[in-house]
């Protein structure tokens, strides 16, 4: 078959959905990771406005949007799956993407620990620093574990349907009463990182093989998640904030609880919702080629925006000392207006490191195969053929 008639035009709405829960994790973790310095400007405490003004968890609500990350990856995943194809060249396909750009920001931190001791920053607040940027990556080992199990996902949906996810769910609320109730170790909570993020990956995969299209779907997984999540903080003693508070007792993402796997069926809900007005939103051309070009740097924003913001944050105490809003303790609503403008900064610093490593992310084999297959996390395409 010529290599022409594999190629389909790319789901814009689904593009869009993914490029906006980018923007979601980089605002999220710019805007909520507070660095406070010393005295002497040698080390830097992590904390979070969230600690202290734990009324600006609605702020989490927005800016926490995993669970659209993994939607749109089974809904890709279900697009580009082919029957027959044997597993290994699938899954290399897929995985190529974000295997290239990632040993580039592993060797870049190398040498730029070195240079944050020698410019006298103590160990504990470089390994801080590298820990912060590290830390996101756990996402990507459970995108490849899912990615990689696609072809099982694809039977037990054939087998099960939606009630698989309503197993996943059950799944989940099984570990949490483990955990919380039956005092269960602690690590058996981990379970839910495959169980939770799962729970979003298997329905982006039903609505690839035609499931949830309708208007009624979208209503009721809104409904009953944000219901659901309601509960489960009110009534259940989850934590409000969908995101990782640091000192709290519980976080609702590390790992994943019933709360946030609740409020992820309301984002898939609602994603389900906006990708009528989506699509016709990306037909202008200005539009899609901005959404476009967004999902083609996907993945070298994910790996380098926590770099962004720890050059900028560690840069600025070099040259100016403490600044309000990057170095000051995030203790009053002011802080946050403090912050805003180092947004602005981060974006600028984020763009330089992407003009610098971008060359990383793509190739010509690359561009090729994505002209006519479902893009991995940070690919440019979703094709629409048929799984």
């Amino acid at each position: 078959m010529p290599e022409s008639s594999l190629r389909n035009p790319r789901d814009g709405a689904a593009d869009a959905l993914r490029a906006f829960a980018i923007l979601g994790v980089v605002l999220g973790h710019w805007l909520v990771t507070a660095f406070v310095a010393d005295g002497s400007g040698t080390q830097l405490r992590v904390t979070s406005p969230l600690k202290t003004m734990p009324e600006l968890a609605p702020i989490s609500w927005v800016l926490q949007t995993l669970a659209v990350f993994f939607l749109v990856g089974g809904y890709a995943a279900g697009k580009g799956l082919r029957p027959g194809e044997p597993w290994a060249p699938r899954l290399r396909r897929r995985l190529a993407r974000f295997a290239r750009p990632l040993p580039v920001l592993l060797a870049a931190w190398l040498p730029a620990s070195a240079v944050l001791a020698w410019a006298g920053y103590s160990a504990e607040t470089v390994r801080t620093l590298v820990e912060l940027v590290l830390s996101p990556l756990w996402f990507l080992g459970v995108y490849v574990v899912l990615t990689a199990a696609t072809p099982a996902i694809a039977a037990v949906w054939n087998r099960l349907g939606l009630s698989g996810a309503a197993l996943l769910v059950a799944a989940t609320a099984a570990i949490d009463v483990g955990r919380f109730a039956l005092d269960a170790p602690g690590w058996t909570g981990w379970a839910t990182v495959l169980t939770g993020w799962l729970v979003p990956f298997y329905l982006g995969f039903g609505w690839a093989a035609g499931a949830l299209g309708s208007r009624r779907a979208g209503f009721a997984l809104v409904g009953g998640g944000a219901a659901a999540t309601a509960l489960l903080i009110l009534f259940a003693g989850y934590p409000a904030s969908m995101v990782g508070v640091p000192g709290a007792a519980v976080s609702n993402l590390s790992p994943p609880t019933l709360a946030a796997v609740a409020f992820g069926l309301a984002q898939t809900g609602l994603a389900l919702l906006l990708h009528g007005p989506l699509t016709r939103w990306t037909r202008h051309a200005r539009v899609s080629a901005a959404v476009s070009a967004a999902n083609r740097s996907a993945m070298t924003i994910f790996l380098w925006h926590q770099t962004a913001l720890l050059a900028v944050t560690a840069g600025a105490l070099l040259a100016y000392g403490r600044l309000p809003g990057l170095h000051t303790a995030p203790d009053r609503p002011a802080w946050i207006i403090e912050r805003l403008p180092w947004l602005a900064v981060c974006a600028g610093a984020l763009a330089v490191l992407w003009a610098l490593v971008r060359g990383f992310e793509s190739s010509r084999r690359a561009g090729r195969d994505a002209n006519h297959t479902a893009g991995a996390l940070a690919g440019p395409y979703i094709s629409q053929e048929a799984p």
